[in-house]
């Protein structure tokens, strides 16, 4: 028989524990917990002769309390010590959620990611947030933002439907960053948003000229269907895992398609596609089950 005692032991301990759950959820994964994800995998046509590392940093948010100037220096500090061949910026650099005591100046956290150095370079594209936070943008429905300003006043060169190509060891490869898929907010008479993106899959592609392979960055992994075999590897964030993760679900992603594109590595169809957990937060600074990541991909190397 359950007693009165032994019902408000266990409400007792109900309540702890959400408090506890809760204080980890606020106050220590989003701010203080910080790992390396790790991948190795050889797509398909992938040189047998190249083995590719590459560090990935995502969705930064760069706010106060939460991921202050100083932090990101951290985490730069941390990137450069995986000795990557390249590291890759996947945007959402600034943070608008309210849930925050102040901004972080443009310079002051692109001046924390000019730290970032790897022998094939620093490369980065935008994200939604990037677009979303720059006012002028916004109503002028053009570029380039801010965040694209201080990061090519950085030294870091940032890529809208564009390619590079590097090479390693005497071998080819095409760094192809696009455009973001959601840039543009345009607010309906019944106050849905709706959004337009800058996004050009088949003419960043086009740039690509001669046979080797193709690694694109997208902060969306959304494009991830329309993307060609052409493709080794699709890099996204945007997602951040859904910022709470339980059992390999995750209960609110910001995609199209749910968790099917949320975190991890997804293969489908022969083709590859890695998504970040990213580092900071958006709409609430909460994370449960995904903590902040820098991303290490090894490509050549599990074999």
């Amino acid at each position: 028989m359950i007693t009165r005692r032994t019902l408000l032991k266990l409400f007792g301990a109900t309540v702890l524990s959400g408090v506890a759950l809760g204080s980890y959820a606020f106050g220590i994964e989003p701010g203080l917990r910080l790992r390396v994800q790790r991948y190795a995998l050889t797509p398909a046509r992938w040189p047998e002769a190249l083995k590719l590392r590459l560090a990935v940093v995502a969705d930064l948010h760069a706010c106060e309390p939460w991921m202050p100037a100083s932090r990101i220096a951290k985490i730069a500090d941390l990137t450069n010590s995986l000795q990557a061949d390249a590291i890759l910026l996947l945007g959402d650099y600034t943070a608008s959620h309210r849930f925050r005591t102040g901004t972080v100046a443009s310079a002051d956290w692109a001046g924390a990611l000019g730290r970032l150095a790897a022998p094939l370079g620093v490369h980065a594209v935008l994200g939604n947030h990037d677009w979303w936070d720059d006012r002028r943008a916004q109503r002028e429905r053009r570029g380039p933002v801010h965040a694209r300003r201080a990061l090519e006043g950085a030294g870091i060169p940032v890529y809208e439907n564009d390619c590079v190509r590097l090479e390693k060891d005497g071998q080819g490869v095409w760094l192809a960053g696009l455009a973001d898929q959601l840039a543009f907010i345009n607010n309906r008479a019944d106050r849905r948003w709706r959004f337009m993106g800058l996004d050009d899959l088949d003419g960043t592609l086009a740039n690509v000229t001669d046979d080797a392979p193709v690694i694109l960055m997208a902060h969306e992994p959304d494009i991830f269907p329309d993307v060609p075999d052409r493709v080794s590897l699709t890099i996204s964030g945007h997602t951040h895992g859904g910022q709470v993760r339980l059992f390999g679900y995750s209960p609110i992603v910001p995609s199209s398609y749910g968790n099917r594109f949320a975190y991890g590595h997804v293969a489908e169809a022969g083709r590859d596609l890695i998504v970040s957990g990213g580092l900071g937060c958006s709409i609430l600074p909460v994370r449960f089950g995904v903590p902040p990541e820098i991303a290490l991909i090894e490509l050549g190397g599990d074999t």
